[in-house]
């Protein structure tokens, strides 16, 4: 190797050995009750340094601080997310601000320079998940969206059966889960802030375990329905929480996909019933019955059963569930995202997946309202 090559090469090396030596410089942008969670298991990672967080509320994330035992005087609080980005030299930042922000945060810590880990769901709109995607793509930067299923064993190995040709061709799919009754309250029931409801809320992980199961093909049209009759009702929700909400507490859709697939969805927050039924995985060599969850927010909901011909008889195939991992799914949400930025590696959970996800419940608040079926298009980033 020639001196010149050798000595545009070095500094380079070292830049990356230091990089890989010093501690991860981590911020966190709100500090609502999903940064409880973020909190807790960057505390756990000795090669990251929360340095700075944000929020709008005065004190708020003073006071978030100081309750999960960070040393307030290595960490610098500030009433936005501009001016905490403005003014610290980070590596990383989560964020979890309501959903109506999730774009504006996201396209400002990218565009300066800033990798993100942003929480589900993506956005409220597809206009605006295509913006971020640009974003990141102009910036260069990483982000990973925040499905912490995906880190799963049991979520894996539906992947897995899918892509090991085991079903066949798939062509339907019905997503069951949700909630008899769990509304949430604080930012969640307001369009203001959460833009959507049930459908983003929990109705993304759904979306999430199955299209990713499936490789993701392309959304290409969709019928929607959405509807409130549990959420404004103070016979099912705090009275004062009813008044306020303007949300959707159920959703359903017809979803065709590129590749001649069609998906049969529903999620709800509320409902007469304990669950809308398991999740069901139809193809040409075989089936999946994935039993239900209420959210779909970490593992799958039993033992899983493969229904396939073997020698000319029906069989059906109880799959063991495989453990838990140690740390738990948020760690290895949280872990999965620095390490991809420490040794440049691919996005966790990319956006451009999730640009589908999002497009698909945009699409049905949009069908919804429009009371008919809807082309999806999403344009090349």
């Amino acid at each position: 190797m020639s001196d010149q090559v050798l000595n545009s090469f070095t500094p380079t090396v070292e830049k990356e050995a230091e990089k890989a030596d010093r501690k991860f410089r981590y911020g966190i942008i709100g500090t609502g009750w999903i940064a409880e969670a973020h909190a807790l298991v960057l505390k756990e990672m000795e090669d990251v340094e929360v340095v700075a967080m944000a929020d709008l509320i005065p004190g708020k994330a003073e006071r978030f601080a100081k309750r999960y035992g960070f040393d307030l005087s290595k960490v610098h609080f500030y009433p936005s997310h501009k001016e905490m980005i403005d003014n610290e030299q980070l590596d990383g930042v989560s964020v979890c601000t309501y959903n109506a922000t999730h774009a504006e945060c996201t396209i400002y810590a990218l565009k300066h320079g800033v990798n993100v880990l942003l929480e589900k769901p993506f956005t409220v709109t597809t206009e605006e998940a295509i913006e971020v995607c640009k974003a990141e793509k102009e910036s260069g930067k990483l982000l990973t969206i925040g499905f912490q299923p995906r880190m799963d064993r049991n979520m894996q190995e539906i992947k897995r059966i899918v892509e090991a040709g085991e079903l066949g061709k798939v062509y339907y799919i019905r997503i069951g889960g949700g909630r008899r009754r769990g509304i949430p309250n604080s930012t969640f029931i307001e369009k203001r802030t959460a833009g959507i409801g049930a459908l983003g809320d929990i109705g993304c992980y759904a979306l999430d375990m199955v299209l990713n199961a499936i490789g993701y093909p392309k959304p290409l049209t969709v019928t929607g329905y959405k509807s409130a009759f549990f959420g404004p009702n103070p016979k099912y929700n705090n009275p004062t929480d009813a008044k306020r909400f303007n949300v959707d507490d159920f959703a359903a859709g017809f979803i065709r996909l590129d590749g001649d697939i069609v998906v049969d969805f529903i999620t709800s927050w509320a409902s007469h019933i304990n669950t809308p039924g398991d999740t069901i995985i139809l193809g040409t060599e075989g089936a999946l019955r994935i039993p239900s969850t209420e959210c779909w927010n970490g593992s799958v909901g039993g033992q899983m059963t493969l229904y396939k011909d073997v020698a000319g008889l029906q069989t059906e195939i109880k799959l063991p569930l495989l453990p838990e991992l140690p740390k738990g799914l948020f760690y290895e949400k949280v872990r999965s995202f620095i390490d991809a930025c420490r040794h440049n590696l691919p996005a966790p959970v990319p956006s451009s997946q999730i640009l589908y996800n999002q497009a698909i419940i945009d699409g049905i608040v949009k069908s919804s309202e429009l009371g008919r079926e809807i082309a999806i298009e999403i344009p090349e980033i």
